[in-house]
Protein backbone atom coordinates (compact mmCIF):
# COMPACT_ATOMS: atom_id res chain seq x y z
CA UNK A 1 0.00 0.00 0.00
CA UNK A 2 3.04 2.52 0.79
CA UNK A 3 3.93 2.25 -2.64
CA UNK A 4 0.42 3.81 -4.47
CA UNK A 5 -0.26 7.24 -3.56
CA UNK A 6 -4.17 6.04 -2.42
CA UNK A 7 -5.16 9.10 -1.36
CA UNK A 8 -4.27 11.93 -3.95
CA UNK A 9 -5.76 9.17 -6.33
CA UNK A 10 -9.00 9.19 -4.90
CA UNK A 11 -9.64 12.84 -4.67
CA UNK A 12 -8.97 12.72 -8.38
CA UNK A 13 -11.84 10.18 -9.12
CA UNK A 14 -13.99 11.68 -6.91
CA UNK A 15 -13.23 14.83 -8.51
CA UNK A 16 -13.72 13.76 -12.39
CA UNK A 17 -16.79 11.33 -11.05
CA UNK A 18 -18.15 14.94 -9.72
CA UNK A 19 -17.60 16.05 -13.10
CA UNK A 20 -19.80 13.05 -15.00
CA UNK A 21 -16.82 11.57 -16.40
CA UNK A 22 -16.88 8.00 -17.62
CA UNK A 23 -14.13 6.36 -15.80
CA UNK A 24 -12.22 3.46 -16.55
CA UNK A 25 -10.07 0.44 -14.88
CA UNK A 26 -6.91 0.50 -17.44
CA UNK A 27 -5.07 -2.35 -18.52
CA UNK A 28 -2.49 -4.36 -21.09
CA UNK A 29 -3.93 -7.79 -21.06
CA UNK A 30 -2.69 -10.75 -22.82
CA UNK A 31 -0.52 -11.17 -25.89
CA UNK A 32 0.24 -7.59 -25.74
CA UNK A 33 1.12 -7.99 -22.06
CA UNK A 34 3.24 -10.60 -22.08
CA UNK A 35 5.29 -9.50 -25.11
CA UNK A 36 6.81 -7.14 -22.26
CA UNK A 37 8.24 -9.46 -20.54
CA UNK A 38 9.14 -12.05 -23.06
CA UNK A 39 10.49 -10.97 -26.40
CA UNK A 40 8.03 -11.07 -29.61
CA UNK A 41 10.06 -13.12 -31.56
CA UNK A 42 10.06 -15.88 -28.46
CA UNK A 43 6.71 -15.25 -27.39
CA UNK A 44 5.25 -15.69 -31.33
CA UNK A 45 7.38 -19.09 -31.41
CA UNK A 46 6.03 -20.22 -28.28
CA UNK A 47 2.67 -19.16 -29.38
CA UNK A 48 3.22 -22.42 -31.39
CA UNK A 49 5.79 -24.75 -29.71
CA UNK A 50 5.19 -23.83 -26.30
CA UNK A 51 1.63 -23.04 -26.00
CA UNK A 52 1.00 -24.31 -22.57
CA UNK A 53 3.31 -22.08 -21.33
CA UNK A 54 1.61 -18.96 -23.33
CA UNK A 55 -1.63 -20.25 -21.70
CA UNK A 56 -0.52 -20.19 -18.32
CA UNK A 57 1.18 -16.94 -18.83
CA UNK A 58 -2.12 -15.21 -20.20
CA UNK A 59 -4.48 -16.30 -17.07
CA UNK A 60 -1.62 -15.71 -14.48
CA UNK A 61 -1.83 -12.06 -15.94
CA UNK A 62 -5.43 -12.04 -16.03
CA UNK A 63 -5.58 -12.89 -13.02
CA UNK A 64 -3.65 -10.42 -11.66
CA UNK A 65 -5.22 -7.68 -13.68
CA UNK A 66 -9.05 -8.96 -12.01
CA UNK A 67 -7.04 -8.70 -8.41
CA UNK A 68 -5.85 -5.53 -8.56
CA UNK A 69 -9.54 -3.90 -9.91
CA UNK A 70 -10.96 -5.62 -7.03
CA UNK A 71 -8.29 -3.97 -4.53
CA UNK A 72 -9.16 -0.57 -6.11
CA UNK A 73 -13.00 -1.28 -5.90
CA UNK A 74 -12.70 -2.18 -1.98
CA UNK A 75 -10.47 1.15 -1.57
CA UNK A 76 -13.60 3.34 -2.71
CA UNK A 77 -12.95 3.48 -6.48
CA UNK A 78 -15.93 3.10 -9.02
CA UNK A 79 -15.60 2.22 -12.43
CA UNK A 80 -17.95 2.86 -15.46
CA UNK A 81 -15.71 0.63 -17.55
CA UNK A 82 -12.74 -1.40 -18.25
CA UNK A 83 -10.41 -0.32 -21.14
CA UNK A 84 -8.11 -3.03 -22.00
CA UNK A 85 -5.00 -3.07 -24.32
CA UNK A 86 -3.93 -6.15 -26.31
CA UNK A 87 -2.80 -5.15 -30.04
CA UNK A 88 -3.63 -8.54 -31.72
CA UNK A 89 -2.58 -7.28 -35.22
CA UNK A 90 -0.55 -5.25 -38.01
CA UNK A 91 -1.19 -4.08 -41.16
CA UNK A 92 -0.62 -7.26 -43.33
CA UNK A 93 -3.12 -9.42 -40.75
CA UNK A 94 -2.89 -10.98 -37.52
CA UNK A 95 0.32 -11.56 -35.33
CA UNK A 96 -1.20 -15.19 -35.02
CA UNK A 97 -4.00 -17.66 -36.38
CA UNK A 98 -7.44 -17.26 -35.59
CA UNK A 99 -7.29 -20.59 -34.27
CA UNK A 100 -4.50 -20.07 -31.56
CA UNK A 101 -6.16 -17.20 -30.46
CA UNK A 102 -9.52 -19.23 -29.77
CA UNK A 103 -7.37 -21.97 -28.30
CA UNK A 104 -5.40 -19.66 -25.86
CA UNK A 105 -6.51 -16.52 -25.36
CA UNK A 106 -10.36 -16.34 -26.24
CA UNK A 107 -11.05 -17.92 -22.87
CA UNK A 108 -9.28 -15.64 -20.79
CA UNK A 109 -10.80 -12.46 -22.33
CA UNK A 110 -13.88 -14.35 -22.09
CA UNK A 111 -13.41 -14.79 -18.21
CA UNK A 112 -12.08 -10.99 -18.26
CA UNK A 113 -15.38 -10.36 -19.86
CA UNK A 114 -17.36 -11.72 -17.32
CA UNK A 115 -15.72 -10.41 -14.35
CA UNK A 116 -15.76 -6.95 -15.49
CA UNK A 117 -19.20 -7.15 -16.50
CA UNK A 118 -20.45 -9.02 -12.62
CA UNK A 119 -19.14 -5.57 -11.73
CA UNK A 120 -21.36 -3.51 -14.04
CA UNK A 121 -18.45 -2.14 -16.23
CA UNK A 122 -18.50 -1.99 -19.99
CA UNK A 123 -15.49 -3.49 -21.79
CA UNK A 124 -13.28 -1.34 -24.40
CA UNK A 125 -10.79 -3.04 -26.11
CA UNK A 126 -7.87 -1.61 -27.40
CA UNK A 127 -6.20 -3.39 -30.56
CA UNK A 128 -4.37 -2.36 -33.04
CA UNK A 129 -3.52 -4.14 -36.50
CA UNK A 130 -6.00 -5.94 -39.15
CA UNK A 131 -7.86 -7.67 -36.73
CA UNK A 132 -11.38 -7.95 -38.16
CA UNK A 133 -11.16 -11.90 -38.38
CA UNK A 134 -11.27 -11.42 -34.49
CA UNK A 135 -14.29 -9.50 -34.05
CA UNK A 136 -16.68 -12.78 -34.24
CA UNK A 137 -15.06 -13.71 -30.74
CA UNK A 138 -14.69 -10.47 -29.41
CA UNK A 139 -18.37 -10.72 -29.66
CA UNK A 140 -18.50 -13.76 -28.29
CA UNK A 141 -16.12 -12.94 -25.42
CA UNK A 142 -18.51 -9.74 -24.11
CA UNK A 143 -16.57 -7.21 -25.18
CA UNK A 144 -18.69 -3.97 -26.06
CA UNK A 145 -16.49 -1.64 -28.15
CA UNK A 146 -13.56 -1.87 -30.26
CA UNK A 147 -10.68 0.33 -30.66
CA UNK A 148 -9.15 1.92 -32.91
CA UNK A 149 -9.78 0.67 -36.27
CA UNK A 150 -6.81 1.38 -37.79
CA UNK A 151 -7.15 2.80 -41.49
CA UNK A 152 -4.39 1.71 -42.81
CA UNK A 153 -4.24 -1.54 -41.79
CA UNK A 154 -7.44 -2.07 -43.97
CA UNK A 155 -10.04 -1.84 -40.94
CA UNK A 156 -13.39 0.08 -42.68
CA UNK A 157 -15.62 1.65 -40.19
CA UNK A 158 -18.22 2.04 -42.95
CA UNK A 159 -18.22 -2.14 -43.30
CA UNK A 160 -17.91 -3.17 -40.09
CA UNK A 161 -20.30 -1.28 -38.81
CA UNK A 162 -22.39 -2.72 -41.41
CA UNK A 163 -21.52 -6.27 -40.43
CA UNK A 164 -21.27 -6.06 -36.68
CA UNK A 165 -22.89 -2.87 -35.63
CA UNK A 166 -25.75 -4.77 -33.81
CA UNK A 167 -23.63 -6.63 -31.62
CA UNK A 168 -20.60 -4.33 -30.98
CA UNK A 169 -19.90 -0.87 -30.79
CA UNK A 170 -16.82 0.88 -32.63
CA UNK A 171 -14.56 3.69 -31.19
CA UNK A 172 -12.17 5.33 -33.98
CA UNK A 173 -11.87 4.64 -37.48
CA UNK A 174 -11.13 8.13 -38.89
CA UNK A 175 -7.58 8.32 -40.38
CA UNK A 176 -4.96 10.59 -39.08
CA UNK A 177 -3.32 10.73 -41.94
CA UNK A 178 -5.70 13.12 -43.38
CA UNK A 179 -5.69 15.44 -40.45
CA UNK A 180 -2.20 16.81 -41.34
CA UNK A 181 -3.38 17.48 -45.17
CA UNK A 182 -3.06 20.95 -45.70
CA UNK A 183 -6.28 20.49 -47.60
CA UNK A 184 -9.23 20.44 -45.30
CA UNK A 185 -11.30 18.53 -47.61
CA UNK A 186 -10.26 15.14 -47.34
CA UNK A 187 -10.91 15.06 -43.79
CA UNK A 188 -14.36 16.86 -43.86
CA UNK A 189 -15.08 14.30 -45.97
CA UNK A 190 -13.75 11.19 -44.39
CA UNK A 191 -15.37 12.51 -41.11
CA UNK A 192 -18.74 13.36 -42.96
CA UNK A 193 -18.88 9.99 -44.52
CA UNK A 194 -17.75 7.54 -41.81
CA UNK A 195 -19.41 9.07 -38.92
CA UNK A 196 -22.84 9.79 -40.50
CA UNK A 197 -23.33 6.38 -41.04
CA UNK A 198 -21.32 4.61 -37.96
CA UNK A 199 -23.63 6.74 -35.78
CA UNK A 200 -26.65 4.88 -36.82
CA UNK A 201 -28.83 3.20 -33.99
CA UNK A 202 -26.01 4.41 -31.64
CA UNK A 203 -22.65 2.49 -30.86
CA UNK A 204 -20.49 4.91 -32.15
CA UNK A 205 -17.64 6.98 -29.88
CA UNK A 206 -15.51 9.09 -32.29
CA UNK A 207 -11.46 9.06 -32.23
CA UNK A 208 -8.49 8.85 -34.65
CA UNK A 209 -7.47 5.25 -35.95
CA UNK A 210 -3.94 5.50 -34.23
CA UNK A 211 -1.87 8.19 -32.18
CA UNK A 212 -2.29 11.80 -33.56
CA UNK A 213 1.45 12.79 -34.74
CA UNK A 214 3.15 15.87 -34.25
CA UNK A 215 2.66 17.22 -37.66
CA UNK A 216 -1.16 17.58 -36.97
CA UNK A 217 -1.02 21.47 -35.26
CA UNK A 218 -3.57 22.23 -32.75
CA UNK A 219 -5.46 24.55 -35.62
CA UNK A 220 -5.81 21.05 -37.39
CA UNK A 221 -7.00 19.23 -34.45
CA UNK A 222 -9.68 22.00 -33.48
CA UNK A 223 -11.01 21.62 -36.87
CA UNK A 224 -11.34 18.08 -36.15
CA UNK A 225 -12.97 18.59 -33.36
CA UNK A 226 -15.26 20.89 -34.91
CA UNK A 227 -15.95 18.60 -37.62
CA UNK A 228 -16.73 15.97 -35.30
CA UNK A 229 -19.32 17.77 -33.64
CA UNK A 230 -20.89 18.75 -36.92
CA UNK A 231 -21.71 15.52 -37.81
CA UNK A 232 -21.38 13.67 -34.75
CA UNK A 233 -23.82 14.46 -32.93
CA UNK A 234 -26.70 12.50 -31.63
Amino acid sequence: DYRVDWVSSLQSFHRERSRGRFITYDAVVGYDKIQKYVASTHLLKAVIREPDWVIDMYWTDAKLVMDMCERMMRGGFKFDGAFLYCDLGYRGGLFFSPKHFEEQLHPVFKELCRFFHSHGMFVILHSCGRVEELIPYFIEEGIDCIQPLEVKAGMNLIELKEKYGDKIAFMGGIDVRLMALDDPKPIEKEIKTKITVAKEGGGYIYHSDHSVPKNVSFQQYKRVIELVKKYGQY
